[in-house]
């Protein structure tokens, strides 16, 4: 038998149909906290991401960051005994966690009305671009598509230009850890009731909520205000963004109740009363004003991170614009874990990735997780979990059902 090693969700079995990111994400989530993953690939080649981010010995550093702490189980699945190993599995599991294009799962005969016949109480978390159901539903789509359709993207950028992207995983990790949540609190309903339920979770509700303010605010002002992008700068409260500063550029973020001790900071106690300057409305009216004083006033420090701890002794909300590379010595980051070191033997090194953002005071350490290569739990998954013996599994990997690599 494998070793269990105990965490918030040990004894939770997941069966994961999912590639790419966003399913890889909720499933790793899972993975972090204890959770028995496996991952179905599709033979031969696996994971589309097998083939991302490769630097050293062909092995994937988009697979190995997303994927630790799964087994991998790659058959071949247009091949009917190989599909009918994973209907086998159903029955094995707590939840299966899948995204691909809606409607593909009910053609592999793998609807969920199809799921409740082989186990009445599984969980079936469905991760999309566009949801389940409504007349975008069987678009294909990314991450940046479903934020084209929430109105995010819009958002993003300089005024009167057209609007950037984020280069990062935004959508689909978020939608990840929300498909995550989704699944602990069908759990805990199932825990209840004994029922299982079917999630619908989809990047584009996920960007939509995202919003804050701009979705009432059109509404509320009857038409008048529409949201936009307006480049470095908050639109409801000021002064609230990125500022030039000597060498580099730092946030602050000055309105409410903070803006007294930042006319402090900058030896401007005029400021604070002045009708001028003292509602954040009132701010937001002369923005561009405010902001030139306030880089004008940065420019006073011989770089960032002076004017930074000028700032903080003031206790405004401040911080540099790091870069990626800067973040990866960054000492609060490296203490908390949120930059964290792994090593992974195909790769032949060590790596940095993002750390794991929950912390359990019962469990304080990491998982020492692995991402597999390509059906490397073949066997284990076969034995351990539907009984095969070792010759039935090798019969299949002779036949082409199973398949086997070292990356």
């Amino acid at each position: 038998m494998p070793q269990i090693m105990e965490h918030v969700l040990t004894g939770l079995r997941v069966l994961d149909l999912t590639r790419a990111l966003a399913g890889p994400t909720c499933t790793r989530m899972l993975a972090e906290m204890g959770a028995d993953v496996i991952k179905v690939e599709s033979a031969p080649k696996g994971d589309l991401s097998r083939g991302a981010s490769v630097f050293r010995n062909k092995r994937s550093l988009f697979f190995v960051q997303h994927n630790r702490g799964k087994k991998s189980l790659c058959v071949n699945l247009r091949e009917p005994r190989g599909l009918a190993l994973v209907v086998e599995l159903v029955s094995k599991v707590d939840v299966v966690v899948e995204n691909f294009k809606p409607g593909v799962m009910a053609e592999m005969g793998l609807s969920y009305e199809r799921l409740k016949e082989i186990k009445p109480d599984i969980i079936l978390c469905s991760i999309s671009a566009l949801g389940q159901s409504g007349p975008l539903a069987h678009k294909p789509g990314y991450d940046y598509i479903a934020q084209a359709y929430a109105g995010v993207t819009s958002m993003i950028g300089d005024e009167d230009e057209a609007p950037y992207i984020p280069l990062v995983g935004l959508g689909d990790v978020s939608t990840g850890v929300h498909g995550a949540l989704a699944v602990l609190a069908a759990l805990r309903h199932r825990d209840r009731t004994g029922r299982g339920q079917h999630l619908d979770v989809a990047l584009l509700d996920v960007y939509y909520h995202f919003h804050e303010v701009n979705v009432h605010q059109v509404r509320a002002s009857g038409g008048k205000i529409k949201p936009t992008r307006v480049g470095r700068h908050m639109t409801y409260l000021a002064p609230g963004g990125v500022f030039r500063a000597t060498g580099g550029y730092v946030v602050i973020m000055a309105f409410f109740h903070h803006w007294p001790d930042f006319c402090r900071a900058m030896e401007r106690l005029d400021l604070i009363d002045d009708p001028q300057y003292n509602t954040d409305m009132a701010r937001l009216e002369r923005r561009d004003e405010v902001v030139k004083l306030i880089e004008d006033w940065l420019q006073s420090f011989p770089d960032v991170a002076s004017a930074v701890a000028h700032l903080e002794r003031f206790n405004v909300p401040v911080a540099p614009v790091l870069s990626v590379e800067e973040t990866l010595t960054y000492p609060h980051l490296r203490e908390r874990g949120t930059v964290r070191t792994i090593h992974d033997p195909i790769y032949d090194g060590d790596l940095d990735v993002p750390g794991f953002p929950l912390k359990f005071s019962e469990f304080p350490e990491e998982l020492p997780l692995q991402a597999p290569t390509l059906g490397q739990h073949n066997v284990e998954i076969l034995t351990t979990y539907l009984g095969r013996t070792a010759e039935e599994v090798e019969k299949l990997r002779a036949e082409g059902v199973l398949v086997e690599k070292s990356r």
